[in-house]
């Protein structure tokens, strides 16, 4: 009778991808890096072993937030004080600070839970097209093909 595959800790092999952000819709693009940091494009994949990729993602101020999202879609968090709600639209997130537009996305994909938050970590994400990690010698992946 033959086992399944589970993947261990110390055999998972990790490799770097750069994705450029430029006119890819906010969601898709989040769909896609959360799939490879949970390593779902593998066929190693095993549920509770973290066996994604490191991602980087470069010119994220250049997404695009499709339909009304820009005024529409706000995001809120509480400061812990009485009254202390605070929110802001996607549109002025994607002015103000655009990687954590991009954050925010890609860890609401994740799970919630330890293996979730060190998964986060492995994500890179620039404002611009310069990023500093050119010594991993990242594969450059085409979004706009796979969507």
């Amino acid at each position: 009778m033959r086992q399944t595959y589970m993947a261990k800790k110390n055999e998972v092999e990790r490799n770097w991808v750069l994705i450029d952000a430029t006119d890819v819709p906010l969601g898709r693009l989040s769909t896609v890096v959360a799939s490879i940091l949970r390593g779902k494009n593998k066929p190693t994949y095993t549920p509770h072993v973290d066996t994604g990729d490191f991602v980087v993602v470069i010119n994220a101020d250049k997404v695009i937030l499709t339909g009304n999202k820009a005024e529409d879609k706000m995001y809120h968090r509480y400061t812990g004080y009485r009254g202390g709600l605070k929110s802001i639209s996607a549109g002025e997130l994607r002015e103000k600070n655009s990687r954590k537009l991009i954050e925010l996305s890609v860890k609401g994909m994740l799970p919630d839970n330890r293996l979730g938050r060190k998964q986060f970590t492995k994500l890179n994400v620039y404002s611009g097209a310069e990023h500093k990690h050119e010594a991993q010698q990242p594969k450059t992946l085409d979004i706009k093909e796979i969507i």
